[in-house]
Parts: C-alpha cells; sequence; structure tokens
C-alpha cells in the first residue's frame, strides 16, 4: 500500500475531492466490465490537464506505478489495477469541464473525461454527433487509448479516423505536457504524433484533451433484417454497397445462438422471424442520410425495399428472406446481444477481425471443429461484418465440469488465437486495444523487432510506470 506522506502530498496538489483512500469508495474502481477484479493503492480524480500534470510528476518521482483509467467499460482488463495493492489508479471523471464547439469546422474539443452519451447530449441541438455507435457508454479519453469502432465503422470509421488533435501527459519526471491538439483536418508537416497515443492503451501517456470531427445527425434511416441464403454474406454485403454506396451505413450480423440469447434475456424484445423461428443467420442492415425529407424524394424505406428486391432477382440470389421494420424495434436486438449472451453463462469473449472474406469461413470452420475440440463450449458469435470484425464469443454452462480445469480456458483461448492468427491472418484485437487479458498474445505474435522499437518509444515518451500494457 502507499505511504500516508504519499498521500498528503497527493491531497495537497489535487484537493481533497481528487484523492480517493477508503477502501469502500475505491472498490468501483477495482472492478472491469467483464470479470477482472483488482485493488488500488489510492485512487487519484485530477480535475485539469495541469493538475494531471502534477499527480504524474509526483507519482514518476517516487516510483509508484499509476493505471489510467478513463470509463472503465474495457473488456481485456486494461483500465483496472492488479491484485497487489501497489498500483494508483488516475480517473478521468472529474475532468469533464472543456467544451469548445466549432461548428464552421464541425469539431469540438473536450476534457478526456467527458461520457459519449454526455457529448452527443450537448450536440444534439446543433444537428451533430460523434459518430461512434457503442453499446456501453465510455469516456473519450478512454475510446481514444482502445482506438474503439462500434456498429456504424463501415460508414465513418473509427475513433483514430475521427480524431483531430489530443493533448497528452507524459510519465516523465516533469509530467511533460503534450499539445497535439489541432484543429486541423490536414497537416502534412512532418510526423502525426497523436497516433501514437491512439490505440496504444495510455502506455506512451494519458490522454486528457481531445479535438473531435463531428458528423451530421442522420434524419432519415430505414432498417432490415437480412437472411443470407447458404455462403452468401459477403455476396450479399456486395451487391448491398453496390446498390446503396454511402447510404449504407451498418451492415452487422447475428448467429443464431446469439439472438436466441438476446429474446431469453430481455422478453419484451419483438421477434419478427415467422413463427418465432429464428435463422441460423441474420444480417441488420441500416441505410441513413443526413437531411430532412424532400417533396417528390423516394422514402428510404422504398429505397430499401426496392434495393433488395432487385438482390432478390440476382441469378444465384444471395437473399433469403428480408424484414424491413422500425429501426429502433431493429437495433434493439442487436443492442441487447451482449447482455444475452453474457447471462446463458461463463463468457469467454474473443474480439476479432478478418479480411471481410475471410469472417465467415472462420466461423464456419470453428463452430465444425468447437464439438470435437471442447465439447459443451456454445458459439455466440455476432459483429460489424461490413469491416470484418466479430464478437467470437463462447459460452460454458456455469455447472459444466469445463470450469473445475484450470487450464480450460486458457487452452481454448490459445487455440481460438492460433487459427485466427496463423490460419486466417487475422487480428487477435479488432477494437478493445491490448489490456492484460491479451498481453500474453501481443507478446507472441509481435515481432521481436516492433517490440524493441515499442520499447524505445515507451521509454522516451512516458519511462515511468504507467499502465497496465507492455508494449516492449
Amino acid at each position: 500500500m502507499i505511504d500516508e506522506h504519499h498521500i498528503d502530498a497527493l491531497t495537497k496538489l489535487l484537493g481533497d475531492k481528487g484523492v480517493v483512500t477508503r477502501p469502500e469508495d475505491m472498490e468501483a474502481y477495482g472492478i472491469g466490465a467483464r470479470y477482472d477484479r483488482g485493488r488500488a493503492a489510492a485512487v487519484l480524480r485530477p480535475a485539469t490537464t495541469a493538475e494531471v500534470s502534477a499527480a504524474v510528476s509526483y507519482c514518476v518521482r517516487n516510483g509508484i506505478p499509476l493505471i489510467p483509467q478513463s470509463g472503465n467499460t474495457g473488456l481485456v482488463s486494461g483500465s483496472t489495477p492488479d491484485s497487489s495493492g501497489d498500483e494508483v489508479v488516475l480517473s478521468l471523471d472529474r475532468l469533464t469541464h472543456q467544451f469548445a464547439l466549432d461548428l464552421d469546422n464541425r469539431s469540438v474539443r473536450v476534457d478526456a473525461g467527458f461520457r459519449l452519451s454526455d457529448l452527443n447530449r450537448r450536440l444534439e441541438e446543433h444537428d451533430l454527433f460523434f459518430p461512434i455507435d457503442l453499446g456501453a457508454d465510455p469516456r473519450i479519453g478512454g475510446m481514444v487509448a482502445t482506438n474503439t469502432g462500434g456498429s456504424r465503422f463501415l460508414k465513418y470509421g473509427d475513433v483514430r479516423r475521427n480524431t483531430l488533435g489530443l493533448k497528452v501527459v507524459l510519465a516523465d519526471e516533469a509530467g511533460t505536457v503534450l499539445d497535439l491538439d489541432s484543429d486541423l483536418r490536414k497537416n502534412n508537416t512532418g510526423v502525426d504524433w497523436k497516433q501514437i497515443f491512439i490505440g496504444t492503451s495510455g502506455a506512451f501517456g494519458i490522454v486528457t484533451e481531445c479535438v473531435l470531427n463531428l458528423e451530421r445527425v442522420p434524419k432519415q434511416s430505414a432498417t432490415a433484417f437480412l437472411v443470407p441464403a447458404s455462403g452468401a454474406v459477403l455476396p450479399l454485403l456486395k451487391a448491398m454497397e453496390e446498390r446503396l454506396g454511402a447510404y449504407l451505413s451498418a451492415f452487422e450480423g447475428m448467429s443464431k445462438n446469439a439472438v436466441a440469447a438476446a429474446f431469453a434475456h430481455v422478453p419484451s424484445l419483438k421477434n419478427p422471424f415467422q413463427g418465432g423461428n429464428i435463422p441460423d443467420y441474420v444480417i441488420l442492415a441500416e441505410v441513413s442520410r443526413t437531411w430532412d425529407p424532400r417533396e417528390g424524394e423516394e422514402p428510404l424505406d422504398a429505397v430499401l425495399e426496392n434495393v433488395l428486391a432487385e438482390i432478390w432477382e440476382l441469378e444465384g440470389a444471395p437473399l433469403a428472406d428480408a424484414l424491413v421494420g422500425p429501426p429502433h424495434e431493429i437495433w434493439a436486438l442487436r443492442h441487447a446481444l451482449s447482455e444475452g449472451v453474457k447471462h446463458l453463462g461463463k463468457l469467454i469473449a474473443f474480439d476479432l477481425s478478418f479480411r471481410r472474406g475471410d469472417i465467415m469461413p472462420f466461423c464456419d470452420h470453428m463452430k465444425a471443429e468447437m464439438p470435437e475440440k471442447f465439447p459443451g463450449v456454445t458459439v455466440c458469435d455476432f459483429g460489424h461484418i461490413g469491416d470484418g470484425g466479430v464478437h467470437f464469443n463462447l459460452v460454458v454452462a456455469k455447472d459444466s465440469p469445463l470450469l473445475a480445469d484450470p487450464t480450460f480456458e486458457q487452452r481454448l483461448r490459445e487455440w481460438v488465437f492460433a487459427v485466427a492468427v496463423e490460419q486466417y491472418h487475422g487480428s487477435f484485437s479488432a477494437e478493445h486495444a491490448i489490456g492484460r487479458r491479451n498481453q500474453a498474445y501481443y507478446d507472441f505474435y509481435t515481432p521481436e523487432k516492433l517490440k524493441e522499437m515499442a520499447a524505445g518509444l515507451k521509454m522516451l515518451t512516458s519511462p515511468g510506470k504507467l499502465g497496465s500494457v507492455r508494449f516492449g
């Protein structure tokens, strides 16, 4: 645990509200979103970039390890302390003061502690939003640190694509503040330094301020559940893209097991499938426009229905069935998948990505092999088929004897990652970044030269004890 004189010194820097030491008050900061649990020596809650700098400087000079924590919604144990009780959490939850909207530039400068929902609530009156659609409600700093993607990546891209500038505090003895918060979209005057801090889990510095690109809120949308013909998910996607272009904003895949779990967990969800029979695989497709309906313009529902009719008539039609429905009902099912799957039993989750043509062959391969390799494990996959991402979720019944085997989960993870990375040339972390849960696989799959370069960058930017990830 941390010495009392350190607590006194940090309290002088941050004030009484800026330092938490009572175990009952620190408990929430030690519990992650998925099973991980740790114990902090203390929690620091700076309210400004200057306070972050002062706290980081003090901790580095005194050898105190820091774990940056944003909204603590990550799924790979990247933002929680370990069980030693030696690490100090530096939370962004009071970093919520600056909000500077530039309507002409269609951008906003915000403190990194803003939650995504709070940011979009403030932007709503201007018909703008930060276009990263997530089931969770993270803080912006964590979204930058993990480079989140979301359900509308197909149209808007990830956080990296929508970040114009950053302000970052380095974990060195000075608590150096790097001002990289340009609001320019085009700036080729040298190294784009902000990219070092996007998607690297806070290992190289703590993001405190962000300049974000904003998009117009869609004023029209239409959605449908699509049932692809056998083996025709990718042909269906290509046919949709060919006919809809930039109108297509989501193409989300959902397996039968995942959909059934959602219906079981949320009885109020409407089952739109004939006779209640869930297809083996379902696509959620969305099309959208950012302007109000114009007189004489074909409504988006009609546009979507006409395109689906065209696809239906194609030779070797990739579409077996389609159900156009209200967006709020269609998306309600998609947003219920994670919680539904989690309530089936012990969840062992993977966030994988592939070339678009490999995602369904990978899933089919694993479903065929799973009963032989790991009987008793249920595959409940869903994900962002339009950009090659899949949440490959595996569920084990809570009373399964598999859970009594201490080697089971590691063997399962090693097999899944080996097939995904070595056989299908995919990524073991599509949008969850690297945390303690993925550390061993980063170490195994990353070339030594790249780890050597990362170690050098770590020493150059933040030589202090910062974060839960070792990139070197």
